[in-house]
């Protein structure tokens, strides 16, 4: 096992470009196991129990599975946004290679929680030491399983790289994080690395029909696009914002979807800039600030509706003018808790300033 990385290590610069291709861990799909409790978040209970249950990321996934039928795994490092399968795939490796014991033989820690340079000197390092039992030829290593990694501390980070080199040839260490680039490169050289990508609209429509059809919901197509276009990309967002709406209705449409997330709909976002580009400052004033107050809505999910919008009408025009940047600064602002209504002043005027530059270009 000590000659693991260096075969594997398929993450180096010269693969970067092979790892770069749209097929390259583009989307995962998980699909369902048995259904356990109605009070069980949907998002576990319908976490996939074996490598096979991923449908995508294939590469990805086929590569940690050979490697595990092979008794050749190398410390991994998985990361990318949240709600893409990290975990899940680490886990149904875990099922892999210990069957009914898996619990006994893996160490699962969050590093949000557990992120101190103590848990390594004790409860990593203290697991990684003792002596492990070999359930059959395929399990004769342990694993560390580390969630949130990139929350660790410098000095824990330092700490884990010499107790990943001690412990190879018992313990595997797996490292799960969003922000690869907060884990310092002395532990990413000693991890094989593997991206996974936001999941394709395509894909999360078919995860969520078939949770939909497990649970027997009533979910019309204009209810599984607000679904899908919400989730970003993210599973568990849209299983979490799929069960939420179906607590609050029986049937899950566009409307109860967006009403129980608190965005904007589609069309009030359109109706919104229509006020921005044709109406006078008080007036998109008086109209927006309305808006807000009777729908609930709040200002920082407005400006990000109508950024949305606005780049997909820019990018079918050459006209070149500073909106979207003016809208980013808006969105800054507003998530460090700036006031509301200057926020507002300062997006109608940057809608204000747009019109006179369009004018400027058409004549």
């Amino acid at each position: 096992m000590a000659d693991v990385i260096a075969l594997m290590d398929i993450d180096e610069e010269e693969n970067q470009d092979h790892l770069s291709k749209p097929n390259k861990g583009e989307n995962v799909v998980v699909f369902a196991t048995t259904p356990t409790s109605k009070a069980t978040p949907w998002v576990e209970k319908y976490r996939p129990q074996s490598l096979a249950d991923v449908a995508a990321h294939r590469d990805i996934v086929d590569t940690i599975d050979r490697l595990t039928s092979e008794n050749r795994l190398p410390h991994l490092l998985l990361y990318g946004p949240p709600g893409t399968g990290k975990t899940s795939t680490i886990l149904a490796v875990a099922r892999k290679l210990y069957g009914a014991q898996y619990r006994n033989m893996i160490l699962e820690l969050n590093a949000s929680d557990d992120r101190g340079i103590d848990v390594v000197r004790k409860q990593i390092q203290d697991f990684a030491s003792t002596q492990s039992f070999s359930f059959g030829a395929k399990a004769s290593v342990k694993l560390v399983l580390l969630d949130e990694a990139d929350a660790m501390t410098k000095d824990a980070q330092f700490a884990l790289r010499r107790v990943i080199e001690k412990y190879t040839k018992s313990t595997r260490f797996a490292l799960i994080c969003n922000h690869v680039n907060k884990i310092i490169p002395a532990l990413q050289s000693r991890c094989t690395r593997f991206r996974f990508a936001p999941l394709e609209p395509m894909h999360v429509g078919e995860r969520l029909k078939h949770v939909i059809e497990a649970e027997g919901l009533d979910v019309p197509e204009s209810g599984l696009e607000a679904l899908k276009r919400l989730s970003n990309g993210d599973m568990r967002k849209a299983l979490n914002i799929l069960q939420s709406t179906h607590m609050a209705s029986q049937q899950i449409t566009e409307e109860t979807v967006y009403l129980c997330t608190g965005n904007p709909l589609p069309q009030d976002v359109q109706q919104i800039t229509h006020w921005l580009l044709n109406e006078s400052f008080a007036e998109s004033y008086k109209r927006i600030s309305e808006i807000k107050t009777r729908k609930g809505l709040a200002l920082v999910d407005i400006v990000r509706e109508v950024t949305m919008f606005v780049f997909k009408i820019k990018m079918q025009s050459d006209i070149r003018v500073p909106l979207i940047n003016d809208l980013a600064d808006i969105e800054y602002r507003l998530s460090f808790g700036c006031n509301d209504k200057l926020q507002l002043g300062s997006l109608i005027a940057s809608f204000t300033r747009t019109r006179s530059a369009l004018v400027a270009a058409a004549n």
